[in-house]
C-alpha cells in the first residue's frame, strides 16, 4: 500500500469512527501500521497532525449540529469530545472565528473539513 492510500485510508476510518475515542494507539492498531509511521506520512502528506484533523472534523460536525438542531451548545461539546463548553468555545472560535452562539444565530453552515484532504 503506498502512502496516499494509507492517508485515505486512515481518513475513512477516522470519518467512521468520528464518535468514539481515537487513540493514535487505536487508530495504529486498527490500520495495522507503527503510530510513528502513521503520524509522521499524515503529517507529511497533509500538513496536519492526525489529532488536528479529528479536532476540526468534530469541530465540523459540531458546526452543522449549531445550526440544524436546537441541541444545547454544552451537549454539542460533549458529543464533540470537550469536557466543558469553555474548551469547546476557545476550539470553535479558533477555527470558525466567532462563538458557537453567534454561529447558530448566523444560521448558516459552512464546513470547515470536506471530503478532501485539509492542511492545519
Amino acid at each position: 500500500m503506498n502512502d496516499n492510500e494509507l492517508i485515505s485510508r486512515l481518513e475513512s476510518y477516522i470519518d467512521a469512527h468520528i464518535e468514539e475515542d481515537l487513540s493514535l494507539d487505536k487508530i495504529s492498531e486498527e490500520l495495522n501500521y507503527s503510530k510513528f509511521y502513521i503520524s509522521r506520512t499524515f503529517a507529511e502528506k497533509t500538513g496536519s497532525t492526525i489529532y488536528k484533523y479529528i479536532q476540526k472534523k468534530r469541530l465540523t460536525i459540531a458546526a452543522k449540529k449549531l445550526v440544524e438542531t436546537q441541541q444545547p451548545i454544552i451537549e454539542i461539546a460533549y458529543e464533540a469530545h470537550y469536557n466543558s463548553q469553555q474548551a469547546f468555545t476557545l476550539a470553535f472560535g479558533r477555527l470558525y472565528h466567532c462563538t458557537p452562539q453567534t454561529y447558530r444565530k448566523n444560521g448558516l453552515y459552512y464546513p470547515v473539513v470536506q471530503g478532501e484532504r485539509m492542511a492545519a
